[in-house]
């Protein structure tokens, strides 16, 4: 079995891990059936993925947080922009969220517009498909 020899820096390390929770919500977003873009470049649009159902485009941000429980406040980084929906995942738990894009500089994770899953596909899919974005 090959094994991995080489030192991995601590900055492309924690890139590679976040590019991870994308690559996981990428695929489980196709295997639903949604078309998913990968913007070559997200810097100033604030969008890692673009998904369409067809004739609907929604903007999503995936973002990190180092939350142990769901009162863990996430800042708003994305004002101005056009992102519909941001997915977090908490980084050293088995949970995420699924949330709308908010105006608030912050708000809990555990916000009632917020939807928690666990990090698989099922659970992932039901808390996405909760989502009530205004288009």
């Amino acid at each position: 079995m090959p094994r991995r020899l080489t030192k991995t820096q601590k900055g492309t390390h924690q890139t590679l891990k976040n590019t991870s929770f994308e690559s996981m919500v990428v695929s489980w977003l196709m295997q639903d059936g949604w078309q998913v873009f990968l913007p070559i470049l997200d810097h100033g649009h604030q969008t890692d993925l673009l998904i369409s159902d067809g004739p609907n485009y929604y903007r999503i941000q995936v973002k990190t947080v180092a939350a142990s429980d769901l009162k863990h406040d996430v800042s708003n980084q994305w004002k101005e922009s056009n992102v519909d929906c941001v997915v977090y995942f908490a980084r050293n738990s088995n949970w995420g969220c699924v949330a709308p894009a908010f105006l608030e500089d912050k708000r809990s994770i555990n916000h009632p517009d917020h939807n928690i899953f666990e990090q698989n596909k099922k659970s992932f899919l039901k808390a996405f498909h909760l989502m009530d974005v205004k288009v």
